[in-house]
């Protein structure tokens, strides 16, 4: 089920490939305000591109594929709405490369999805001319400040610098995989689910009280502490939260399916701290997990000391 919604949501989100209708971002920008809006809608998205000297709110549907786009202030995302920075091309110009860096925090709103960053093979740039083959490009995005998303329909993060903390509190949609699908994932013709795989982050990594299809947490550089609790998925091969590198300590509880390796091929996490719950130094899980047509792979620890 991993790689079927990984091909939905980055292959299939094609915002890029439409008529851009330039947001209010770049006429606020202009005028000289401290804060900036950006809105749009699925078929006509809002560009973000340039520099913002304060906030910008994100009210509709924009993308990053004009250029780097700088905001010196905080990034919002409004409820319900949904900003795609998963490219790695200038899209508009056709020359140069696109790029979002936030000196602030990003804060994701009720019902709003966040999806930032791409890489070869696990999530390619929805640009790169090489994608079916798994790519070529990687994004370059960063915030200085920390992600905060707090009832999202979803949140993508991929091969990300965040040197603050990255933070999922509830939301993500609904504790199904089928049609009808909620918000912007009924665009993308995708069932919700939220990812985090390849990215630096300097804080703490946080996800509970998730209800969608699938959450993963897949090779994060971790500086803090992570901590996976009360998440509730329709798929059962989600709850992959493996690779990671946690410089502090790890823990996860009450998790529906328990944290486990699925079909991700993937590997303990390493820990220089503590592990709990079903993150703990001593609970092991078959790898990979059975499925139909696909037995037990043997026991390998979830996580192990470094």
């Amino acid at each position: 089920m991993r790689k079927i919604l990984r091909l939905a949501a980055i292959t299939s989100l094609v915002l890029g490939t439409v008529v851009l209708g330039a947001g209010a971002a770049g006429a606020a920008q202009a005028n000289g305000h401290q804060s900036s809006t950006c809105t749009g809608t699925f078929q006509s998205p809002g560009l973000l591109a340039g520099k913002y000297k304060g906030d910008v709110v994100i009210t509709g549907v924009c993308v990053v594929n004009g250029g780097a786009a700088v905001i010196k202030g905080n990034l919002i995302l409004a409820p319900g709405s949904a900003l795609n920075a998963t490219f790695a091309l200038n899209d508009v110009a056709k020359s140069g490369t696109s790029s979002l860096t936030v000196k602030g925090d990003v804060k994701v709103g009720p019902g709003a999805l966040l999806a930032m960053g791409c890489e070869p093979n696990f999530s390619p740039c929805t640009d790169d001319p090489n994608a079916s083959t798994g790519g070529t490009l990687t994004g370059q995005n960063k915030v200085f400040g920390s992600i905060r998303a707090v009832q999202a329909l979803g949140v993508l993060l991929h091969a990300s610098t965040i040197k603050g903390s990255f933070s999922l509190f509830g939301g993500g949609g609904a504790e199904s995989c089928n049609p009808p699908f909620p918000g912007v994932f009924a665009d993308l013709q995708s069932p919700p689910f939220s990812d985090a795989e390849d990215n630096s982050i300097g804080g703490n990594m946080t996800m509970t009280g998730l209800h969608s299809c699938w959450l993963g947490a897949l090779r994060n550089s971790v500086r803090g502490n992570i901590f996976v609790a009360g998440n509730s998925m329709a798929d059962p091969d989600a709850m992959e939260v493996l690779a990671n590198h946690v410089r502090g300590s790890i823990a996860c509880f009450s998790n529906s399916p328990a944290v486990q390796y699925g079909d991700s091929g993937s590997s303990p996490n390493k820990v220089r701290g503590r592990a709990f719950g079903e993150c703990g130094f001593n609970v092991l899980q078959p790898n990979p997990a059975p499925s139909p047509g696909v037995p037990a792979g043997p026991l390998e620890p979830i996580s192990v000391k470094v």
